[in-house]
């Protein structure tokens, strides 16, 4: 007799098979990522539906087939619908779940990664999130999860020399995992300027410091260059460089 097994699980990826099949990509609670099939789940009459679409919060249910686990029951909790009906909230959906897919390999429980999950979703379902706090979340996101996954950058000491960071003339290298100092910089030849402001933004960003940094006026020079070096150093950690 097949074992049923039962968790909740965020719906981040779907893909169309057979006639009337779908396999899912799930994060879950209790075994981390999952690809559960869905049985005939695109017919009409599919009792499953309701509760299997992508970015939802979902009670599932399956057993361990030959080849795919089966999907046998499935409840929504939540379904962010604030995150449905806009855009820019969706997009950065998209972007996590492309980062999940990515970066987490195996099948292994992992609840620092489930609870940044929730408190992800949750805020980009928030009813009044502004275009900076959507940034935000983004960003926090990403380093956090990073940081979850052993990739942790350096800010506070040059990753090479590993002095204290003077804040002047400091430069942010994926591949020597953080910042470094002028002195290791003419050395390497490798890094992307960077303020001690943006410094500071990211170490903030690290601790989850959302209400401080949602009344922090963020120039848009500085955006800018998170948004490098945070595509810089995320592309590093994908090709597997460290």
């Amino acid at each position: 007799m097949a074992i049923h097994y039962r968790t909740k699980g965020f719906i981040f990826k779907k893909i169309d098979f057979r006639e009337a099949d779908r396999i899912f990509t799930i994060f879950t609670k209790d075994f981390g990522k999952l690809k559960i099939l869905g049985r005939a789940i695109r017919k009409i009459k599919s009792k499953l539906r309701g509760g299997m679409e992508l970015f939802y919060l979902t009670n599932i249910e399956f057993i361990q087939g030959k080849t795919y686990k089966t999907l046998t029951d499935a409840s929504l909790i939540e379904g962010f619908p604030n995150l449905r009906k806009n855009l820019k909230r969706l997009k950065i959906a998209y972007e996590i779940s492309e980062i999940l897919d990515d970066l987490i390999k195996g099948e292994e429980k992992d609840e620092k990664i489930w609870d940044l999950l929730k408190e992800t979703f949750q805020r980009l379902n928030s009813f009044s999130l502004s275009i900076k706090e959507c940034w935000l979340t983004y960003y926090c996101f990403l380093w956090n999860f990073l940081l979850i996954l052993g990739y942790q950058p350096e800010l506070n000491f040059c990753s090479i020399c590993q002095k204290k960071l003077i804040p002047k003339n400091l430069y942010f290298s994926p591949k020597e995992g953080g910042v470094i100092c002028s002195n290791c910089f003419n050395k390497v030849k490798d890094g992307k300027k960077i303020d001690p402001d943006v410094i500071k933004i990211l170490r903030l960003i690290l601790k989850k410091e959302m209400s401080f940094l949602e009344k922090l006026k963020i120039e848009r020079t500085h955006q800018k260059v998170i948004k490098d070096i945070s595509g810089n150093y995320l592309s590093f950690v994908k090709e597997g460089q460290f």
